[in-house]
């Protein structure tokens, strides 16, 4: 007798990590956390943990929040702030210090993206990595932007003119060994080469 495929999507562990001088400090609220768990819970089918910090512009202090997240079992970080060029600035400083490969496609097509609203885009300088068996990805710091980001752009029909980011990542957590990420279609449709797709993944 042969068992019945699991149908139950992998649970994953996620560190959202939002880098602000003012909201670490209680200035005014962050934003950052809640708009990237929002988005997540509502792209993703998988159970999820999530790992938050709120943490200054300091970079040791970043990389040091990225290497405990990595060690803590995330097979995904994403931060937002402190991409710019401003001398506070230095969050792709502290990724790219504790890289073993660097994905230069996301920050490329982050920037494509933002591109379409404004030209102050070529300014940014997010960047994406891979250390052990986590993804890194450097977002941009408001809600509006993180969602076009990660989900691309559509018209007033919903019908997608851009990719965003997210498309991609799945594949590239089963390619570096991380659970199977399951996306909700009609906010983010993975693409995984038909070799790639589970069999028994639901519909």
């Amino acid at each position: 007798m042969t068992s019945a495929p699991n149908l139950t999507p992998d649970p994953v562990k996620i560190g959202i990590v939002s880098i602000s001088d003012r909201a670490s400090m209680g200035v005014y609220a962050d934003k950052g956390l809640p708009a990237l768990q929002d988005w997540l819970t509502g792209a993703l089918k998988n159970p999820l943990q999530f790992e938050s910090r709120l943490i200054p512009d300091e970079q040791d202090g970043i990389s040091a929040a990225l290497i405990e997240l990595v060690r803590a079992g995330c097979a995904l970080v994403l931060t937002t702030g402190g991409t710019g060029p401003a001398l506070r600035d230095v969050t792709p400083e502290a990724t790219l210090a504790v890289a073993h490969k660097e994905m230069p496609g996301f920050g490329e097509q982050m920037r494509q993206i933002s591109l379409q609203f404004v030209p102050t885009a070529i300014l940014s300088r997010q960047v994406a990595v891979i250390r052990d068996q986590t993804l890194i990805i450097n977002l941009p710091g408001q809600p509006k932007a993180i969602q076009e980001t990660l989900e691309g752009l559509r018209d007033k029909e919903g019908k997608l003119l851009m990719g965003g980011i997210f498309a991609a990542v799945p594949y590239c957590i089963d390619l570096i060994g991380g659970p199977y990420l399951e996306t909700v279609d009609t906010v983010c449709m993975a693409f995984r080469p038909k070799s790639a797709i589970r069999a028994n993944t639901p519909t």
